[in-house]
């Protein structure tokens, strides 16, 4: 289940509130939650680089491996290219992490293997490496594959098929402003009719699942003594986050 950005913001908000340490606008709180949630997902990778490294355990529910593989799993899409120019394709724009590319001009679509320009060079010298519909390979670069063989029917974006990780969309509490007491109120709250709604895209939950509820909270905190200046706040949280930590990786 994904966090609800409204839970997360009050609870800020009743924490600095508490301890009378000064006030969030939602503004400055929908920078500091996609900040937020970009830093735990690009996390993700490193700690499944970790986990898959560790000794593995058969417990249910106690899979780290498996813990992080449902969290990619939200983020997870297949996309035609594009744009495309002959045999070269463009990535979808969303793409943040590059998986597998499959090539729709052959049988049953197979995975294109990527490969480097001086491994393609050996490769076509060969009859026995040299790529086929079946077995075509790529050059990738920035963010476009070139594929081979050429052919010579005509080309299209969806020739090709990526499987990649895109980012998180960007967290927003989206809000309007009571005309009579002129605070902000949730366009989530029960009975809103308030408009227009700021921004005009309305709230953004995020996407990160709830187990990662509690680092959000504290990881906003800690950025949000930097935007009031409080050194305390700094700390407290950054103390609680490297304990949190320390816990996970036991």
């Amino acid at each position: 289940m994904a966090i609800n950005v409204n839970t997360v913001y009050t609870t800020v908000l009743s924490i600095l509130n508490k301890e009378q340490r000064g006030y969030l606008t939602p503004y400055e709180f929908n920078q500091l939650a996609t900040q937020v949630q970009l830093e735990i997902f690009e996390k993700f990778f490193e700690d499944y680089n970790q986990y898959i490294r560790m000794p593995k355990t058969d417990v249910e529910f106690a899979s780290r491996v498996d813990h992080i593989r449902n969290e990619f799993q939200v983020f997870q899409e297949s996309g035609n290219a594009s744009s495309h120019s002959a045999n070269t394709y463009t990535q979808p724009v969303n793409l943040h992490r590059f998986g597998s590319v499959n090539y729709n001009k052959g049988f049953n679509s197979p995975e294109i293997e990527i490969v480097s320009a001086r491994d393609y060079t050996e490769q076509i010298l060969s009859p026995l490496t040299t790529p086929t519909l079946n077995f075509p390979i790529a050059k990738y670069k920035q963010d476009k594959v070139t594929v081979f063989p050429t052919v010579t029917s005509t080309y299209t974006n969806n020739d090709v098929t990526f499987n990649y990780i895109r980012k998180p969309n960007d967290v927003v509490w989206g809000y309007g402003v009571d005309p009579t007491l002129g605070n902000y109120v949730w366009d989530g709250t029960p009975g809103f009719s308030l408009s227009p709604v700021i921004p005009s895209t309305g709230s953004v939950n995020f996407e990160i699942s709830s187990s990662q509820q509690t680092e959000v909270i504290l990881s906003i905190l800690k950025y949000t003594g930097v935007v009031i200046r409080d050194p305390q706040i700094i700390q407290a949280a950054s103390q609680e986050l490297a304990s949190n930590e320390a816990n996970t990786k036991r």
